[in-house]
């Protein structure tokens, strides 16, 4: 019953929040957002110094939120403890590097979690309370995840990065390349993207609130397609199809990619990053998903720890360290507590916190940055160097990023890492 009446709640919120917002500002949540305002910040001649960066990598991974990894990180707006759904306080439990389940993550999951801003019924999520057990309610430390904790130390930590959905992986990877999801808040049933066998669907919300289910292939713009207009080089580095994590190569999702000459072009193998970047032949703009090293659970934390690391070490020890910006992220907070609530931008989200590292020569070297960030910031922070328009309202309103970095401080050196060894 008390799901009920918050969903039920829920939806009588979304559509008055929408139909508010929509009166106040002429704002449209469907796949048509583009904004009608030039952004500010088009001239990158205003930018001293940002030419410097000449390359960016987007690494993507899974289901982590910040209080679970970064909680108890010195300095950064962590919590060692959460309430449960019945008020109590709880200390946060240690996360095992393999959990034995899933923890629910999806739309309903998200809300239920979120509980209108109270940050209080993680327990109630799918698995959230198994005999007892709640796992959500759980974080690792600097001993689980030492080199992650190398990274913060030496380059920038955000601890307001929140999910650009509240919900999983489908919708918030689209985030990641079109500052939108197609009004998607779900992942599809079976497979994926739009090679899904036909009877695949995904749950897909409309400005009004209203749900309906659709085939998981959408045809909207994406920040690719800006690049390659542009002539500015680009590759989206992804497991292929039947390999673990092919679900999570959100180009899989758009329709004129998946069938059209680029999906052979610049959708390349996951596994070609390091030569790529040892070689010196990174783009212009790179995003980098993974599988079975995406740290998803119940996958391990430390396998998925040590594969992040051999790909920055890659680019550290390459040609292009000097000129290149990585953005280390999580896609959505994967059932796990975090306690800060996240922002109401529109229905869709804000959701849940989840990790950034801001790894460059030019990061602000041992920061931990306060500002706002979602998934389209990444978009922004493009945009913004390459004089691109943005996509959709999303972008053109994110912070950029610019905030994390100096490009006069004397460039920060590589930080080599060895993957610790795992039990």
């Amino acid at each position: 019953m008390k799901y009920l009446l918050k969903s039920l709640t829920l939806r009588i919120a979304q559509a008055a929040f929408v139909c508010a917002l929509s009166l106040n500002l002429g704002v449209s949540f469907g796949q048509d957002t583009r904004p009608d305002v030039t952004p500010p910040y088009a001239d990158t001649t205003s930018i001293p110094g940002f030419d410097k960066i000449q390359h960016i990598v987007f690494m993507v991974k899974e289901n982590r939120s910040f209080d679970q990894y970064f909680g108890t990180f010195p300095g950064a707006d962590g919590a060692t403890t959460g309430k449960i759904s019945t008020g109590r306080i709880v200390k946060l439990g240690h996360t095992p590097d393999k959990l034995p389940y899933d923890l629910g993550h999806g739309w309903n999951d998200a809300h239920i979690a979120i509980d209108g801003g109270a940050m209080d019924a993680f327990d109630e999520v799918v698995n959230g309370n198994v005999n007892g057990k709640m796992l959500g309610y759980t974080q690792m430390t600097q001993a689980d995840i030492p080199n992650y904790f190398a990274y913060a130390r030496t380059f920038t930590l955000a601890d307001r990065m929140f999910s650009s959905l509240a919900g999983p992986s489908f919708p918030n990877h689209l985030y990641t390349v079109a500052a939108q999801s197609g009004g998607a808040i779900n992942n599809p049933n079976g497979a994926w993207g739009c090679d899904a066998k036909s009877n695949a669907r995904v749950d897909v919300m409309d400005a009004d609130g209203e749900i309906t289910k659709q085939f998981p292939c959408f045809d909207f713009e994406t920040l690719a397609d800006r690049l390659q207009t542009a002539g500015i080089s680009w590759k989206y580095y992804a497991p292929p199809r039947g390999k673990p994590g092919y679900g999570w190569s959100s180009l899989n999702a758009i329709r004129h990619i998946r069938m059209g000459p680029l999906w052979e072009s610049n959708v390349v193998l996951d596994s070609s990053f390091v030569n790529d970047a040892m070689a010196g032949r990174l783009p212009a703009v790179s995003w980098l998903i993974t599988g079975a090293a995406s740290e998803h659970p119940p996958d391990s934390t430390c396998l998925g720890e040590g594969w992040t690391v051999q790909q920055i070490n890659a680019i550290m020890q390459g040609p292009d360290w000097n000129s290149t910006a990585i953005f280390l992220t999580w896609d959505d907070f994967g059932g796990f507590y975090d306690h800060v609530p996240p922002p109401d931008l529109d229905q869709f989200g804000l959701g849940p916190r989840v990790p950034l590292l801001i790894i460059s020569p030019y990061a602000l070297s041992g920061n931990i940055g306060h500002t706002r960030y979602e998934f389209s910031s990444f978009l922004a922070f493009v945009e913004t160097r390459f004089g691109l328009t943005p996509l959709t309202r999303r972008d053109t309103m994110a912070n950029n990023m610019l905030d994390s970095f100096d490009f006069d401080q004397s460039p920060t050196p590589p930080l080599v890492l060895t993957p610790h060894k795992c039990k």
